[in-house]
C-alpha cells in the first residue's frame, strides 16, 4: 500500500513539471515608488497586495573564472563560476578540490588565504579550520540580476580620495 502511494506521487509530481514555465521577462531597471507614503516597493514591483505577483526568472551564473576587485578590506571575494552541483557537506567540500595549497597551481585557481588555516585562538592548522570549511557562508556567485534598489556605497579609497581633493 505504501509502495503504491509512493508511486502515485512521483508519477503526480512527474506530470506537473513542465507545466509552470513562464517566459522570461527582463528585471524592472529601476524601484518603483508609492508616492503617497513615499516607500521603496522593489519586493512587489507595483503589484497590488491583493493581487499574485509573477517571480522573476532566475538570474544567471556569470561564469567569467576571474577575479573581481574587492570594495572594502577583508571583504571575502566573490566566487567567479557557477557552483550549482558542488557538494558542500560535512565530510565533503567540493571547492577544495581545486583551492587548497596543493591543487591551486594544477587547477590554476587560487589557493585559499593563510587566515583559513587558523583556529579563533590564532594557532596555525594543517587542514581548512572548521570555522571556515563552509565556503559560501562567507563567498557568493556573482549574478546578471539587476539591483532591486539603488545603491550608493563607496569603499574607503573612494571616500579618502575625496577628502584629499580639494
Amino acid at each position: 500500500m505504501r509502495l503504491l502511494l509512493y508511486l502515485i506521487a512521483a508519477v503526480s509530481l512527474a506530470a506537473c513539471g513542465s507545466k509552470h514555465e513562464e517566459t522570461p521577462r527582463k528585471a524592472p531597471g529601476a524601484p518603483v515608488v508609492i508616492t503617497a507614503a513615499g516607500q521603496v516597493d522593489a519586493l512587489r514591483r507595483g503589484v497590488p497586495i491583493d493581487k499574485e505577483a509573477s517571480p522573476l526568472p532566475m538570474a544567471r551564473v556569470e561564469n567569467f573564472d576571474r577575479v573581481r576587485p574587492v570594495n572594502y578590506e577583508m571583504q571575502p571575494p566573490t566566487i567567479p563560476h557557477a557552483i550549482d552541483n558542488y557538494q558542500l557537506t560535512v565530510n565533503t567540500n567540493r571547492c577544495m578540490l581545486c583551492h587548497t595549497r596543493s591543487n591551486a597551481r594544477k587547477f590554476q585557481a587560487p589557493p585559499v588565504s593563510d587566515a583559513h588555516y587558523l583556529t579563533r585562538d590564532g594557532k596555525v592548522l594543517e587542514q581548512i579550520s572548521s570555522r571556515r570549511y563552509f565556503c559560501v557562508q562567507c563567498h557568493v556567485v556573482q549574478t546578471d540580476a539587476e539591483p532591486l534598489v539603488g545603491n550608493r556605497f563607496e569603499g574607503l579609497n573612494q571616500t579618502l580620495a575625496k577628502e584629499e581633493t580639494p
